[in-house]
């Protein structure tokens, strides 16, 4: 009972979660419930009407007031009418109920778990997987939203018919009642046996979706390496490999769904031969009139037929479930980096940064960072220095708070930055990485992301102090050229200055500046400097950089190794001491 009882917790963790909702489907529930006890009427009101044809004056309808056969056959009439009219009337309300609360539960689920997902640290991206996250932003909340627009009424009409029609059965037969609900018992525990065998099959269908999604993200995102290198062949059967192990986990299940419906209409004919051969004899032996005998028999198949979609509800349920279990496991993934509740004045902020022996590592990971002491001074520029792997980044994510140090104290102004509101100290800070992130729009689109509300002066006088306004005056659309997913449009030099240019609009008092001219050839790194330098006045400056000649008017420089700081000063004094710096600057320069 393992899987039964994993997927009725996701179940009582989804009906948590929609609280809000639970109005909405109670409303839902309601019209179900009335909608099959009008769609199980007409087999009664048959009943009674060959009840008027056979015994007319005596039959159950006379009992009621109306002694003509025909009045009675014409109150049938209107009551058919009527019992119709409300049966298409709940039909209509609980299909629109029903897909409107998938609808608004599917929206809120999306937005829920991407807007937690936004709140996750760094470290916990570099550990999964984007195709499988965007599987389970759309395809497992998809998969939820078909269970609700069917399913969920399913399981509900199928309560209700059991309930209603066995009670019709006891009261005209209490023998034929028992006989028609035999294959009652068989057809649950084929249900539930289904149910715990289909369980971790659908589990693995939706792992295999989100392994399919991340190879798919990841060679379209990898496309032109993957051209570069000729492997399209190998790439192609790597896909085929996946998506063959996607169609295998569906079939096995498939399988066991398949076999299902089978045994559950020999377990139907049954109930229905044992109702049809039981209830004629009775009504030979005069134990049981003709009326009673066609409700039961039509009846018999309205309560033995819809249980042969169980299968088919079941299916859905678990697939549902199994989704249910991997979006909700992701809405409940804790935040390491707890937001903190002071407020910060983004406009009072000074810019005095301090570094108090901070010490990281990722994950179980050995240190990457250890006993850093760094004092900034507000206005300062601050260049690090150091081989790959020194730390350097991570310096900086500490300061964006991307991580949370293990030990030690990050200070701005004086205040712990663990204590601070995320979005306010993102929001004094302008980031510049060397992995510029474009997103797919038009380049005024690009520059104004950080200030959506900017003007179309401050965005070219952003561009220009980028140095950025003459390559897109020569774009074929201008500003409203589209740059393409990531900015693959442009070259990496024009993607750069679009960066700075997006920071330099922000106008934040802080600005983080890592490998920004990487990547570049000498003129755009001559024009990317004096944006930089442009940039830099006024503000705290973080520069990360390889290239010593482009760092040597910084206040400090720190010359970090293996995640320590190994030395700290200006360019000369680092030169006048004939340490690491000294050392790295002869292998660049050549000098001494």
């Amino acid at each position: 009972m393992q899987a039964n009882a994993t997927s009725f917790t996701d179940l009582r963790r989804l009906l948590r979660y929609a609280r809000a909702h639970h109005g909405r489907i109670a409303l839902a529930t309601v019209f179900s419930v009335l909608n099959k006890l009008f769609d199980i009427m007409p087999e009664i009101l048959i009943g009674m009407a060959i009840d008027v044809v056979v015994r007319q004056e005596e039959s159950f309808m006379s009992g009621l007031g109306l002694e003509q056969p025909f009045h009675q056959i014409l109150a049938l009439g209107a009551l058919t009418i009527a019992v119709w009219a409300f049966e298409s009337l709940f039909e209509f309300l609980l299909l629109v109920t029903w897909r409107n609360t998938a609808q608004r539960l599917q929206h809120d689920l999306r937005l829920d778990a991407y807007g937690h997902l936004q709140d996750l640290d760094m470290a916990w991206f570099e550990d999964a997987s984007t195709g499988n996250l965007v599987a389970i932003l759309n395809d497992d909340v998809n998969q939820l939203e078909r269970f609700l627009d069917g399913g969920a009424n399913a399981l509900i009409q199928v309560v209700v018919t059991v309930v209603s029609v066995g009670a019709v059965f006891f009261f005209l037969s209490p023998p034929i009642a028992l006989m028609a609900f035999t294959p009652i018992p068989v057809i649950l525990v084929g249900a539930f046996w289904f149910q715990r065998r289909a369980q971790p099959l659908y589990a693995h269908v939706r792992e295999r979706v989100g392994a399919l999604g991340s190879r798919l993200s990841n060679n379209i995102a990898g496309i032109a390496t993957i051209k570069s290198f000729t492997r399209e062949a190998h790439e192609l059967q790597r896909l085929r490999d996946d998506s063959e192990a996607y169609v295998e986990a569906n079939r096995r299940a498939i399988r066991i769904s398949s076999a299902f419906i089978p045994v559950i209409r020999m377990a139907i004919m049954a109930g229905f031969v044992a109702t049809l051969v039981y209830g004629g004899k009775a009504v030979i032996d005069g134990e049981l009139n003709a009326g009673a005998y066609s409700v039961l028999v039509f009846l018999t198949q309205r309560l033995l037929w819809p249980l042969t979609r169980m299968a088919e509800t079941i299916d859905l349920f678990e697939r549902a479930m199994a989704s249910t279990r991997r979006i909700l496991n992701l809405i409940e993934t804790p935040v390491r980096v707890r937001p903190g509740k002071r407020a910060l004045d983004v406009d009072s902020v000074r810019g005095e940064v301090l570094f108090r022996d901070v010490s990281f590592a990722y994950g179980e990971g050995p240190d990457v960072l250890s006993d850093i002491d760094l004092v900034v001074p507000s206005g300062a520029t601050v260049a690090l220095v150091g081989q790959t792997g020194s730390g350097k980044s991570t310096l900086v994510k500490l300061l964006l708070r991307f991580y949370e140090p293990q030990s030690g104290a990050v200070l701005l102004d004086g205040q712990d930055l663990s204590e601070l509101v995320v979005q306010d100290l993102r929001a004094a800070i302008g980031f510049v990485s060397q992995d510029v992130y474009l997103f797919h729009g038009t380049v005024r689109e690009n520059i104004a992301y950080g200030r959506p509300g900017a003007d179309e002066a401050a965005i070219v006088e952003a561009a220009r102090m980028a140095e950025a306004e003459d390559f897109i005056l020569d774009l074929p659309e201008g500003w409203d050229t589209i740059v393409g997913e990531r900015g693959q449009k442009l070259s990496g030099g024009q993607r750069q200055r679009l960066s700075i240019a997006r920071a330099v609009l922000k106008d934040p008092p802080i600005v983080i500046l890592d490998e920004a001219t990487s990547a570049v050839d000498n003129e755009t790194e001559a024009a990317i400097q004096r944006s930089m330098k442009r940039m830099a006045e006024g503000r705290t400056v973080f520069v990360i950089a390889h290239r010593l000649s482009t760092i040597v008017d910084a206040d400090i420089i720190c010359v970090l190794d293996r995640g320590r700081i190994l030395e700290q000063g200006t360019h000369q004094e680092l030169l006048d001491r004939d340490g690491v710096y000294r050392g790295l600057w002869r292998v660049q320069t050549g000098a001494g």
